[in-house]
């Protein structure tokens, strides 16, 4: 690990807020590495996303940051390709990243993990996800990519302004089946084109999102591959049964989903807007690639 300051990012509002009085534990424990802490001031996402970018031109060894999947995702849009090591303390709803990259999901567990590995100077190369858009736009990701039913629930669920919490979400999922119906997609793995018709689609470098959901089962973020599921053009009754089985992976069996690995990925499709991460990313078409050591683990 360079020389330089370790910048943390913390969202106070991950997690709900139950992990609200985390951060003093977490800058005790950074504080033992013997490097200097510094507490990125960000009031909103776009101002989240320029103290991140500012820590590391500024001479930051590393960047931890103390929330979800949301924030993991804002911090890799900085540190991907640059050398500056990342560390995640899983404190939100969903802490697919952190997971699927093998810190313990106990926040205080990890940040020790973390501090061990800054103190030694040790990292460790993950894979990152590329996706870029046609006009060139691009976008980093650690986990999963959505681009179907979980995608365009997501899309409605953030358009809603009623009712507020957890039940805008599963409002949002009672209204995506009832419209449910099979788009139609083309897929380009390495190259090698397929068009079909699918409700469900995604591509993982981790094997999960949505908080555990294990969409990816076997992605691997040290392959140098992405995982693609999709689910064939089922109903609403067929897709209501294989959804629960994601939580245990075991849903790969069912007939009427499939996966392959490749190292680039073309995604078309009408009126879909992928989801990153859990974050709104890009609309389709773009294009994912597996890019090899892309982020250093504090591991």
């Amino acid at each position: 690990m360079a020389d330089g300051y370790l910048a943390v990012l913390a969202n106070p509002t991950a997690g709900r807020g139950r992990f609200r009085g985390l951060l003093p534990a977490v800058l005790d424990r950074l504080g033992t590495v013997g490097r200097p802490v510094r507490l990125l001031e960000a009031g909103t996402p776009g101002q989240a996303s320029a103290a991140c970018r500012a820590a590391v031109v500024d001479g930051a060894a590393a960047l931890v940051t103390v929330g979800g999947d949301g924030t993991v995702h804002l911090a890799l849009q900085a540190v991907a390709g640059t050398g500056v090591a990342f560390g995640p303390v899983p404190a939100g709803t969903g802490n697919d990243f952190a997971v699927g990259m093998g810190y313990p999901a106990d926040p205080l567990a990890a940040v020790d993990a973390i501090a061990a590995a800054a103190a030694a100077g040790r990292t460790r190369p993950a894979d990152l996800a590329r996706m870029t858009g046609p006009d060139g736009a691009l976008r980093w990701y650690g986990a999963v990519l959505a681009a179907g039913f979980d995608a365009l629930v997501n899309e409605r669920a953030n358009r809603m302004s009623w009712p507020r919490g957890p039940r805008r979400y599963d409002l949002a999922i009672l209204v995506e089946l009832a419209r449910l119906r099979p788009r139609r997609y083309l897929l380009r793995l390495d190259g090698v084109t397929r068009e079909l018709d699918a409700v469900l689609v995604a591509v993982g470098n981790c094997p999960s999102y949505g908080g555990g959901m294990r969409i990816c089962p076997t992605a691997d973020p040290g392959d140098g591959l992405l995982d693609v599921v999709y689910a064939g053009p089922v109903g609403r009754t067929t897709l209501t049964r294989i959804k629960p089985r994601v939580y245990r992976g075991t849903h790969l069996a069912h007939p009427m989903v499939h996966t392959q690995r490749a190292r680039t990925v073309e995604l078309v499709a009408e009126g879909i807007v992928g989801y990153a991460d859990g974050e709104r990313a890009l609309p389709l078409p773009v294009t994912v690639t597996a890019v090899p050591g892309a982020v250093r683990l504090l591991r």
